[in-house]
C-alpha cells in the first residue's frame, strides 16, 4: 500500500512536490468516508485513501506526477540489469532551467508491507546514484536500514547492521546502480520483498500507450478465470454488449482475438473486432489490468480516465476501488483526468472528497506545483464541479470564454494583410 510519493528535478516537477493518500486529520470537520483505516506496527493507525484524482489544464503537468512515479519503479527493477552499458543514467531532469541538469533528481516513496512502513528513496545524479537511504518503523519508530552517499569516503553506512550480506551488496552494487535493484536480482532475504512490490505496483495505463497490448491481456484473461467477471462488466457498462468470447483465428500461430456479441432486434449479432467502437474497445483494454490490480491490492496509474470513456464510466471505476467488497485487498487508483464531471454524482452529490482531489498548475518558469484541493479550503457541501470550473481552485486553463475564436479571427486578418492565401 502506498501513503506518499515525493519527488524533485524530474520532467516538468523541479522543486519537490509530494501526492499523499494519507488523510491528515478530519476533512470539512468531518471523518473521511472514503478512508480505510489501516494498522501499522506499533500500535499506530492512518487512515489511507484507496484512490486520488489530479486535475489540472492541459500541460500543467498531471501526466508528469504518473511518470515521475514510473520512473522510480523504472529504476529500482531495472538500474542494475539494463543500465551496465549505459554512460550517463537515463533520466529527465528538469529541462526549461539548464542548471538542473546537473542536479540530481529525487525520488522517495512511503509504503506498508505486512503492516509495517518503510521509507525508502534515493538520488540519481548524471552518471551516478548520488545517494539512496531505507528506513524502517518495526515498532512505529524510525530504524536506519541503509544510507548510501557517493559524496562519502565510505559511500555506504549500515547504521544497526540490519541488513544481512552487506558487503557483498556494496560490492556488486556499481555506481549507476541502485542497490535495491541489486538486492531484488540476487532475491536477497530481506529486500526482495521491497523491490517485488516496486514489481507489482504503479503500472501506468495512458489513453494509447500499449493499448494493443493492454487488449490482449484482457483477452487472454477473457479466456482464464477472469472470464466471468470480464463479461459482466462488459454488459453492465451499457454498450449493447451481451457476450464476449475469444476466437483464435490465427490457429495458435497468432494472437488471439475477441468478438462481442450485441442485442439488435432481438437477437444477438456478433461483430469483428475492427469494427468496435474506439470506446469499447478503450473499456475493454482496461479491463484486464484494472482487475488485475483488485486482485492484487496493487496501485494502478491510469493517465486521462477520462480519454475515450463516457464520465459515467470514469465514475464507475472510481466507485470500484472505493467499494470494499469489490476491492477487499485494499488496492489504489491514481488517476488524472481533464473531466470535473468525476468529481460530482448526476444527482449532486460529490463522487471524490477534498482530500482525493489533486490539482497541477505551471509557475511563471514552466515547473509544475502539484497541491491537494483542501489547500483551498472549500466549503461543506460546495459544488466541487461548479467551483472547479470557475476557477475558483485553479488548475484550470487562463482562457476567457470566446478568446480562441478571437485570436484566431485576427491571426486570419493579419494573414490576408501580409498575402497570405489559403488554398
Amino acid at each position: 500500500m502506498l501513503l506518499r510519493f515525493r519527488t524533485a528535478n524530474v520532467r516538468s516537477l523541479r522543486d519537490e512536490q509530494e501526492l499523499s493518500f494519507v488523510v491528515s486529520g478530519d476533512d470539512e470537520g468531518e471523518p473521511s468516508e472514503a478512508a480505510r483505516p489501516v494498522e501499522l506496527a506499533g500500535g499506530q493507525t492512518v487512515g489511507v485513501l484507496p484512490l486520488v484524482g489530479i486535475f489540472g489544464a492541459n500541460a500543467s503537468g498531471k501526466s508528469n506526477v504518473l511518470a515521475a512515479m514510473t520512473d522510480m519503479r523504472t529504476a529500482v527493477l531495472h538500474s542494475y540489469g539494463r543500465w551496465a552499458s549505459h554512460d550517463t543514467i537515463p533520466r529527465r531532469p528538469f529541462a526549461l532551467d539548464a542548471k538542473e541538469e546537473g542536479e540530481p533528481s529525487f525520488f522517495e516513496a512511503d509504503i506498508v508491507l505486512d503492516g509495517v512502513r518503510w521509507t525508502y528513496g534515493f538520488e540519481l545524479g548524471t552518471a551516478r546514484v548520488e545517494a539512496e537511504w531505507l528506513h524502517c518503523y518495526p515498532r512505529g519508530h524510525r530504524q536506519v536500514w541503509l544510507d548510501r552517499d557517493a559524496s562519502r569516503a565510505e559511500v555506504y553506512d549500515w547504521p544497526g547492521a540490519r541488513v544481512k550480506d552487506r558487503a557483498q551488496l556494496a560490492r556488486r552494487t556499481r555506481p549507476n546502480a541502485l542497490l535495491l535493484s541489486t538486492a531484488g536480482t540476487d532475491n536477497h532475504p530481506q529486500l526482495s520483498a521491497l523491490y517485488h512490490w516496486f514489481r507489482r505496483n504503479m503500472w501506468l495505463i495512458g489513453p494509447e500507450t500499449e493499448r494493443v497490448e493492454r487488449e490482449q491481456y484482457t483477452t487472454r484473461e477473457l479466456a482464464g478465470g477472469r472470464a466471468r467477471r470480464i463479461n459482466e462488466l462488459l454488459q453492465v457498462a451499457d454498450l449493447g454488449i451481451t457476450g464476449a468470447e475469444v476466437v483464435d483465428e490465427g490457429q495458435g500461430k497468432g494472437p488471439a482475438t475477441v468478438r462481442l456479441t450485441h442485442r439488435s432486434g432481438g437477437a444477438d449479432v456478433a461483430l469483428d473486432w475492427r469494427h468496435e467502437s474506439f470506446g469499447t474497445r478503450s473499456w475493454f483494454a482496461l479491463l484486464g489490468p484494472m482487475l488485475l490490480a483488485l486482485d492484487e491490492g496493487a496501485v494502478l496509474l491510469v493517465d486521462e480516465l477520462d480519454s475515450s470513456l463516457h464520465p459515467r464510466f470514469a465514475a464507475e471505476v472510481v466507485r470500484l476501488f472505493h467499494d470494499p467488497d469489490a476491492n477487499p485487498r485494499g488496492a489504489q487508483l491514481v488517476f488524472t483526468s481533464h473531466a470535473p464531471s468525476v468529481l460530482s454524482t448526476p444527482s449532486g452529490g460529490r463522487l471524490l472528497e477534498p482530500g482525493q482531489v489533486w490539482l497541477t498548475e505551471k509557475d511563471k518558469d514552466g515547473a509544475t506545483e502539484l497541491y491537494p484541493l483542501t489547500a483551498a479550503s472549500p466549503g461543506k457541501g460546495e459544488d466541487l464541479m461548479r467551483s472547479y470550473l470557475a476557477g475558483a481552485f485553479g488548475g484550470v486553463p487562463a482562457l476567457l470564454e470566446g478568446q480562441i475564436a478571437r485570436r484566431l479571427t485576427a491571426a486570419t486578418a493579419q494573414e490576408r494583410e501580409n498575402g497570405v492565401e489559403r488554398s
